[in-house]
C-alpha cells in the first residue's frame, strides 16, 4: 500500500511539473512580447519565440507520455515515475540555460530561476539526485558564463537594460558565479534538511494514525460482540416481561403492575439503545454498503409514516413538500430511510406540543437536498459542531428527555458519509432548527 501511495504521489508531482511548465511558456512568450514594447529592452525575439514553441511541443510530448503511462488507471512504478521527473528537471535546466543565453546570460537577473528550480528538485527528488541536479545546474551555468566570457559563443546584450559589458568583467563573472554556486548548494542542503524532518514527522503521524485505526477497529469489534450479547439477554428479559404485562401468568395488583411495566419500558429503551449501537458499529466496521438505484420518494414517505404516531401523541403537525423531479437516486434505501427517520424522530421529540415539523426535498440537478425544519428547542451554538458525535447530547436536549441514546444523529451522519453526502444543522431565526442532508443522484466518481 505504501509503494502504491508513493507511486501516485510521484505521478501527481510529474503532472504538477507539466502544469507549471505551461505557466513558464506563457511567461516566456509574454516577457518576450513586452520587453521591447514596454521596457525598451532589445531581445532576439524570433529565437525566443522558437524556444517557446519548442518548449510547448516538449510539454505536449511529456503530457502525452504521462497520459499513456496512467491510461485507464494503470499504476506507474515508482522507479519509472522518478525517471520521468528527473528527466523533466534536467531538460528544464538545459532549456533555461539556452533561454538565458539568448537573453543576456549572466547579466540577466532571471538566472536566479536556477535557485527556484533547485528548490523544486530538492523537494521532489532524493538527496543524492537533488545534489546531482544542483551540480548539473552549476555546470550548465558555468559553461554558459565561461563560453560567453571567452567569446566562444556570442553574447546577446540586453540593450536598454544593461549599460556595461559585465559578462567580460572577470571579477564580476567570478564573484557572481561563486555566489551562485554556494547559494545553489546551500539551498539544496537546507531544503533537504527541512524535507527530511517533514518526512520523518509525516511517517510518525502516519504510523500513529494506523495504530489508532487498528485500536478503533478492535474497539468496534469488541463493542459489536458485547452489544450483540447484551441485546440477546435483554430480548429474553423483555419476552418474559411481555408475558407478565399481558397477564398471561395471572393478574397483578396495582403496585406489581406498575413495577413490571416500568421494567418493561426500561428494557425496551435498552434494546433500542443496543440496536442503534449495533447498527452504528457494524457500519463503522464494514465500511462498505451495497448500493443501487431506488425511489427516494418511497423512502421519505416511509420515514414520515414512522414518525406519525409520535407526532400525534404531542399534537405536532407534520407536513412535507417533495418536488416533482425527485425520482431515483443511487444508494442503500434502508439506510437512507433510517437516517431521515432518525432526524424526523428527533424533530418530533424536541418540539413542544402543538408545534410543527416540515420536511422538504428539492431537486438541485446532480444532488437532492432534504431538509427537516421544526419549531422545537433549537441547538446551542457551542453544540452545533458536536451533535453528530456518538453519545453526545446537548444540555437542553437532556432537560427535555433524559433517556435519549445520543446515537440517532451519529447513525444519520455515518449513513450520509458512506454515501459521500453532506449533513449539517442550523438554527432558524424564528426558533427551532433545520437539519439538512445533501445526497448525490449518481454514484460517486472513483
Amino acid at each position: 500500500m505504501e509503494n502504491l501511495l508513493q507511486s501516485k504521489n510521484l505521478v501527481q508531482r510529474a503532472y504538477w511539473l507539466i502544469r507549471l511548465r505551461w505557466l513558464a511558456i506563457a511567461g516566456l512568450a509574454f516577457a518576450t512580447a513586452t520587453a521591447n514594447r514596454i521596457f525598451n529592452v532589445e531581445l532576439p525575439t524570433s529565437k525566443l519565440y522558437i524556444l517557446a514553441g519548442v518548449l510547448l511541443c516538449y510539454n505536449f510530448v511529456l503530457y502525452d507520455l504521462m497520459h499513456y503511462l496512467t491510461w485507464k488507471g494503470r499504476t506507474v512504478p515508482s522507479a519509472k515515475a522518478n525517471k520521468v521527473i528527473a528527466f523533466q528537471m534536467s531538460a528544464d535546466l538545459v532549456i533555461l540555460t539556452v533561454i538565458l543565453h539568448f537573453s543576456g546570460g549572466i547579466e540577466n537577473p532571471f538566472f536566479l530561476y536556477f535557485v527556484f528550480h533547485t528548490i523544486l528538485g530538492s523537494i521532489m527528488l532524493s538527496r543524492l539526485h537533488s545534489y546531482l541536479q544542483a551540480t548539473f545546474a552549476v555546470l550548465l551555468f558555468g559553461a554558459l558564463v565561461l563560453l560567453e566570457y571567452t567569446q566562444v559563443i556570442p553574447h546577446y546584450i540586453l540593450t536598454g537594460f544593461i549599460t556595461h559589458s559585465n559578462y567580460r568583467d572577470g571579477l564580476f563573472v567570478f564573484g557572481t558565479f561563486f555566489v551562485f554556486t554556494t547559494t545553489i548548494y546551500l539551498v539544496v542542503y537546507m531544503t533537504n534538511s527541512i524535507s527530511e524532518q517533514l518526512h520523518n514527522q509525516q511517517s510518525e503521524l502516519a504510523e500513529a494514525i494506523a495504530q489508532l485505526r487498528q485500536k478503533d477497529y478492535f474497539k468496534n469489534e469488541y463493542v459489536l460482540r458485547l452489544s450483540h450479547d447484551i441485546k440477546g439477554h435483554l430480548a429474553a428479559i423483555q419476552s418474559c416481561l411481555d408475558i407478565v404485562v399481558g397477564r398471561m401468568v395471572g393478574s397483578l395488583n396495582e403496585k406489581q403492575a406498575d413495577l413490571v411495566e416500568r421494567a418493561h419500558r426500561r428494557t425496551g429503551k435498552c434494546i433500542n439503545f443496543t440496536t442503534a449501537l449495533l447498527k452504528l458499529t457494524r457500519m463503522k466496521l464494514t465500511g462498505q454498503i451495497e448500493m443501487n438505484y431506488f425511489p427516494l420518494r418511497n423512502a421519505i414517505f416511509n420515514a414520515l409514516a414512522a414518525v406519525e404516531r409520535r407526532a400525534k401523541e404531542k399534537s405536532i403537525s407534520v407536513s412535507h413538500h417533495i418536488t416533482s423531479g425527485i425520482d431515483e437516486i443511487y444508494g442503500e434505501p434502508l439506510l437512507i430511510e433510517e437516517a431521515v427517520t432518525n432526524i424526523l424522530l428527533n424533530a418530533a421529540r424536541y418540539t413542544p406540543e402543538g408545534g410543527h415539523v416540515e420536511l422538504s426535498a428539492e431537486d438541485e440537478g446532480q444532488t437532492i437536498l432534504i431538509k427537516v425544519k421544526d419549531t422545537g428547542i433549537g441547538i446551542a451554538e457551542e453544540d452545533l459542531q458536536k451533535i453528530f458525535d456518538e453519545f453526545y447530547r446537548a444540555e437542553n436536549a437532556r432537560q427535555v428527555e433524559r433517556d435519549g441514546t445520543g446515537l440517532g444523529l451519529s447513525i444519520a451522519k455515518q449513513v450520509v458519509d458512506r454515501h459521500e453526502g453532506q449533513i449539517w444543522a442550523e438554527n432558524n431565526p424564528e426558533g427551532g432548527s433545520t437539519f439538512s442532508i445533501r445526497l448525490s443522484k449518481q454514484p460517486a466518481k472513483p
